[in-house]
């Protein structure tokens, strides 16, 4: 029978050196993960950058488009009924409209319970203790 490379190196090496080959090993290939890790995210993390910056230019184009809409309403009313009545009409529908989405955001807002879980694991911790020192 013919021995492996493999067998033959375990057979002539001892069990410290091939624990420390495992132990280098096992450290280059967790630094190789880390190091493919890094890269993906600072790729994943470019992409997210790009995509937010077309967003903002969305937002930024959506916000024009009301704003040309707004004053075209403005004009269009202000021939029916002149200028200063029609400015007033679309600024009262556009303190509606904002009026409604501040109270729907704040309706959200209310709800938000934030971490309740957590706190109470944390206002844990001090009974916690204190029951160890006394058992002490």
């Amino acid at each position: 029978m013919t021995d492996t490379p493999s067998e033959q190196k375990a057979a002539n090496t001892s069990l410290g050196d091939l624990l420390g080959e495992v132990t280098r090993d096992l450290s280059t290939l967790m630094r190789q993960e880390l190091e493919l890790a890094k890269a993906e995210l600072k790729q994943s993390a470019a992409q997210a950058g790009k995509s937010a910056g077309m967003f903002a230019g969305a937002g930024y184009a959506g916000h024009l488009t009301v704003l040309f809409l707004s004053i075209a309403a403005w004009w269009g009313l202000g021939y029916l009924l002149g200028n200063g009545w029609s400015a007033l009409i679309v600024a009262v529908v556009w303190a509606i409209v904002g009026f409604i989405l501040y109270s729907r955001g704040r309706g959200e807002l209310k709800k938000v319970k934030g971490a309740p879980q957590t706190v109470d694991t944390l206002k844990e911790f001090p009974d916690t203790l204190k029951r160890n020192e006394e058992n002490r």
